[in-house]
């Protein structure tokens, strides 16, 4: 499964180069949500978007990330006053007697102050770095979908909550972030044909287990990246849940997943993201529900790079 992915994150990109529009209130409402709702997990790279916004709704959105950014500071300083406390309680008692107690406290908080030291240090910068536009479950990313004869970015949550279902849906079902394309027909039957949406990624993520030098085995996370570079159309699966009782809006998907190339399962996955080719972008967002074997055939009709793969930071 693709648990991790590195996107395109500006919606400006989406803009610019298939001449997308920008669903900007839709955007607006995820942010005004994250306010009272620190799970919604949006991407640095994304906020960055309206680092210099151009229209009064981008402000109000620049405005609640930079209080967004003060709460999370203010919180990890007083966090880290309380650890800088525990840590010289910790070594005043050792200074008279040594304790597991005493040491398991030293190592805990020494561990926290340098955590929390590197949360705020990067909480400072202003850069964007390739770490920044990386999502994992429960994230948040741009996609593209077709919405009134347009191409038109949203800002939706990478974990599909199908409309209809009840939001412990999420935690019944943790692994609905990516949709097996043998499954298309089945589970994923009432999104299959209807509602198609592409992501566009340059590198994916997977855990596989490695081999220690004693012959045990661990987990450890692959970086895969096409070769030659390249922006990958993703497929995707989306969903517009709607609380009726509170009229809360959830935006939400799913990535396509296939058998993997011989290079990936060589690597320890089995299973691949599925990019289409640009020429069926617009096929691909405005499915024909009578015509399966249309959509089959987009996804058939794949890039085939060869995905190098090493050791993720």
């Amino acid at each position: 499964m693709c648990y991790s992915a590195q996107i395109w994150a500006h919606y400006r990109d989406f803009i610019r180069q298939f001449g997308a529009i920008l669903d900007l209130p839709q955007f607006v409402d995820v942010f005004w949500h994250r306010r009272s709702n620190p799970k919604i997990k949006i991407p640095r790279a994304v906020e960055a978007s309206f680092e210099t916004p151009e229209s009064e709704p981008a402000q109000q959105v620049k405005t609640w990330i930079d209080e967004f950014r003060a709460a999370q500071a203010t919180g990890w300083e007083q966090e880290l006053f309380k650890q800088k406390k525990r840590l010289a309680d910790a070594e005043r008692r050792l200074q008279t007697k040594t304790t597991k107690a005493a040491l398991e406290a030293q190592r805990i908080a020494t561990a926290k102050i340098e955590w929390l030291r590197g949360k705020l240090a990067d909480l400072g910068r202003r850069d964007v770095q390739d770490q920044d536009a990386r999502i994992f479950p429960g994230h948040y990313a741009p996609v593209m979908v077709a919405e009134g004869g347009r191409r038109v970015v949203k800002l939706m949550r990478y974990q599909c909550r199908p409309a209809g279902k009840l939001a412990a849906y999420d935690t019944k079902f943790p692994g609905t972030y990516n949709a097996r394309r043998d499954n298309l027909e089945g589970y994923w039957k009432p999104l299959f044909g209807y509602s198609h949406g592409l992501m566009v990624v340059n590198a994916f993520y997977e855990n596989v287990s490695g081999v220690r030098a004693d012959g045990t085995t661990e987990n450890v996370v692959l970086e895969f990246r096409p070769q030659p570079p390249q922006d990958m159309l993703v497929a995707c699966l989306w969903s517009r849940w709607e609380d009726r009782a509170t009229g809360e809006v959830l935006y939400s998907f799913a990535a396509i997943t296939d058998e993997p190339p011989p290079e990936v399962a060589a690597a320890g996955h089995d299973r691949c993201i599925v990019p289409i080719q640009p020429q069926h972008i617009d096929a691909w967002l405005n499915p024909d529900p009578t015509d399966m074997a249309a959509q089959y055939a987009i996804l058939d009709d794949r890039p085939r790079p060869y995905y190098e793969h090493r050791l993720a930071a």
